[in-house]
């Protein structure tokens, strides 16, 4: 299992469309995932004092796009990424935040 911590609004978006896109994959390439164990250190990182958060639990092994594990240098820690949309079907479970 990987995770993605995004907006209620952006996820009610996904599904109307049908996939998932995060603004990442449009200006970076490919949308930032997170094992377990880094969910809190992405969380106090980039969503402090953010309200209405969801975390989409994603079997990685439904993703129809590209998954990387790929090193963050600033961290020096290896993070997956997906290189595409993610695919609703993939996303098992959804968990308010």
């Amino acid at each position: 299992m990987i995770y993605h911590i995004t907006t209620k609004l952006e996820w009610e978006q996904a599904q109307e469309i049908g996939k998932y896109e995060a603004a990442s994959l449009q200006k970076e390439g490919f949308i930032h995932m997170s094992h377990e164990h880094q969910i809190e250190g992405v969380l106090s990182r980039y969503f402090q004092g953010k309200t209405d958060l969801v975390k989409l639990n994603v079997d990685e092994t439904k993703i129809i796009a590209e998954i990387k594990n790929e090193l963050s240098p600033s961290l020096q820690e290896t993070f997956p990424h997906i290189y595409g949309a993610i695919n609703l079907d993939a996303v098992v479970d959804v968990e308010n935040l």
